[in-house]
């Protein structure tokens, strides 16, 4: 995914003061806190708010920037968990700066993730003119032949991809009432599906360069293993919930979706680690020792969204929702800043530390509390 030039926009919250060791809060070190406190409504609600404000004030790209396609999206999940009027005015503020247009590229799964919140955004304010630019954009995608399939084949070619351009058709299906979206959008996911999806292994390759032919040759870790890159899993998981969360209950693909998610959350569930959290590379965790945010953050959404509905066993898979989420409010310094963010890349080989930070860590963290708020005991 290409970097795009940040860009400073100014938002109506917080500033942020600097950093000390990292803890949950100031005054009170990570671990400090009881497990009750971490998973009681106010402490969730109260660390959201925090890190949405901290982040809102720390901006680092364009708006309709992938990177922001994620935060944007934890950040209205954060706004129907917390009800904050703040955070709604900001989200406002951000759709009427960018006239509520998707990035340049129309044929390109970055330039739309944006479009997700823009929706979400629609549905309550049922403003027409929210939407349109998305509609517009789509329908040129569906239409118009692209760059990206002429370079690569199929449309969306990474992983990633499918957290960016599949939610959107699945919110404009449900929200226009218009199954072709669906439809649309199936065919261009079981694209990447048929190509990235490794069948034993129940992950996704980050894109065609890191496949290995059936003489086993291409990529591999120190360990010898493929490569199978945590964030990248995370957000395809995160985007499949997204999806099945807008997808009609007999709609012909759900339980294709529904195969993948539990396939995807049973190989998760046995590679999360004992802190809580998932390395960068997920079948070679020495290579790469530290707990990453927002693979881990996005996991960890997925995960407790299952359990939520039902299709996940809570028995089974909430010890491992609760020790992550334990494990990321302790990424989170006392102003707000998740750390332990993996940099911009397309693989696990990318150094990073409790001072890195990046808008899409926050982005999951906020989408992981969201759905952790909801778990019954």
């Amino acid at each position: 995914m290409k970097r795009v030039l940040a860009v400073g926009f100014a938002v109506i919250l917080l500033t942020g003061t600097g950093f000390t060791k990292l803890r949950t809060e100031p005054g009170k070190p990570a671990g400090m806190r009881s497990r009750d406190e971490v998973f009681s409504s106010k402490y969730i609600k109260a660390v959201l708010i925090k890190a949405t404000k901290w982040q809102l004030q720390h901006p680092k790209h364009s708006p309709t920037d992938w990177t922001n396609g994620a935060f944007y999206a934890g950040v209205f999940a954060a706004y129907e968990t917390t009800r904050s009027a703040e955070i709604l005015d900001s989200l406002m503020a951000i759709g009427n700066r960018t006239q509520w247009r998707p990035g340049p590229r129309y044929d390109h799964a970055d330039d739309i993730a944006v479009c997700q919140t823009y929706i979400d955004l629609y549905r309550l304010k049922k403003d027409r003119r929210m939407i349109q630019p998305t509609i517009d954009t789509v329908q040129k995608l569906r239409t118009v032949p692209g760059k990206e399939v002429a370079k690569h084949g199929i449309t969306w070619w990474w992983c990633d991809a499918l957290f960016m351009a599949p939610p959107v058709l699945a919110k404009l299906s449900a929200t226009l009432n218009d199954p072709s979206y669906n439809t649309f959008s199936d065919s261009l996911f079981k694209q990447t599906y048929d190509l990235l999806y490794n069948q034993q292994e129940h992950l996704f390759a980050r894109d065609g360069s890191y496949l290995v032919d059936a003489s086993g040759n291409g990529k591999r870790e120190a360990n010898g293993q493929k490569v199978f890159w945590s964030r990248g899993n995370g957000w395809v998981m995160g985007g499949l919930v997204r999806v099945l969360d807008e997808l009609p209950a007999k709609h012909p693909s759900r339980p294709f979706y529904l195969t993948l998610f539990k396939q995807m959350s049973e190989r998760l569930l046995a590679l999360q680690q004992a802190d809580g959290l998932w390395r960068a590379s997920l079948l070679d965790p020495a290579a790469y020792p530290g707990g990453e945010a927002s693979g881990s953050g996005f996991d960890c959404y997925a995960l407790a969204w299952g359990i939520n509905r039902g299709i996940l066993s809570k028995k089974t898979y909430q010890p491992a929702v609760e020790k992550a989420w334990i494990a990321l409010t302790k990424l989170v310094s006392p102003e707000g800043r998740v750390g332990w963010v993996q940099p911009i890349g397309a693989d696990p080989r990318r150094n990073f530390s409790e001072d890195s930070w990046e808008v899409y860590g926050t982005g999951a963290f906020l989408l992981a509390g969201s759905q952790v708020i909801k778990l019954k005991p």
